[in-house]
């Protein structure tokens, strides 16, 4: 059901189901697939590209041009992949010619006030506890979550299935399958309630848990310890995605307590 009290773009493509209540607002480069619901008083601008069965609640803004004194008005698009749900005042920017495009996920949650910057990369299964926000060309691998009030630093990447503790302030990268948490943000150990939830074995986590515990806890600097883990580990898909997100983080990754 499309309410006639919408304000929509003729120009703009609506896929079929798609539900638009009273006083939403759509422009006219703008895609919205089946089944999506958009609720009253949410601005979808120009560039916005929304997957199928989406809930973008009301006031929620999506696709404005972004916050950064770079842009020039270059075309470019805030793109949402299917089943994502996003909450009541959330701001997801478009792109800047850096990427020319902000991504967000499938099945992902962003709950009330989060904010999402431009140019950003955030993975499907994502959860953003109200009030958080990811600067600029930020990267939020798949599962990630991030309590209330977490503030990501510009640049930063936080790997996938890792958890960060609300009002935590992220400014280097937080590597994949663990908890981090307190002021300076610190390793607090593996995401294993996550990882349980997601259906790893008792083992692969086990196995994890030997990886971290060598990296951060035998007293070795962030090379030797990451010879340590290549030499002693054998090589399985998570290891070698803990080494490869470790070896290339520019910004370095966080420390242990």
């Amino acid at each position: 059901m499309i309410s006639s009290l919408a304000n929509i773009n003729p120009k703009a493509q609506i896929g079929e189901g798609v539900t638009i209540e009273p006083f939403a607002c759509i422009y006219g480069d703008v895609v919205i697939g089946d089944g999506t619901w958009i609720g009253s008083g949410a601005v979808i601008y120009d560039g916005a590209r929304i997957g199928k069965n989406c809930r973008i609640f009301n006031g929620a803004s999506i696709s404005a041009i972004p916050q950064d004194l770079k842009f020039s008005g270059e075309e470019t698009t805030l793109e949402i992949g299917d089943n994502t749900t996003v909450r009541e005042f959330a701001t997801l920017n478009r792109g800047t010619r850096a990427r020319g495009r902000t991504t967000i996920g499938s099945n992902c949650l962003l709950m009330a006030y989060v904010h999402v910057a431009h140019d950003c990369d955030v993975g499907d299964h994502v959860i953003m506890v109200a009030l958080s926000g990811i600067a600029g060309e930020v990267e939020l691998g798949e599962w990630v979550t991030l309590g209330g009030g977490v503030i990501v630093h510009q640049f930063a990447r936080i790997g996938r299935h890792a958890f960060v503790g609300g009002g935590a302030k992220v400014r280097i990268d937080v590597p994949p399958y663990i908890k981090a948490d307190r002021d300076p943000l610190a390793y607090m150990g593996l995401n294993s309630v996550g990882l349980e939830r997601r259906g790893f074995a008792r083992e692969k986590i086990n196995e994890l848990h030997e990886i971290y515990r060598a990296y951060y806890n035998m007293g070795m600097n962030g090379g030797k310890a990451l010879e340590y883990v290549e030499k002693n580990f054998p090589s399985t898909p998570e290891r070698d995605y803990i080494l490869d997100f470790i070896k290339n983080s520019p910004r370095g990754v966080i420390r242990g307590r």
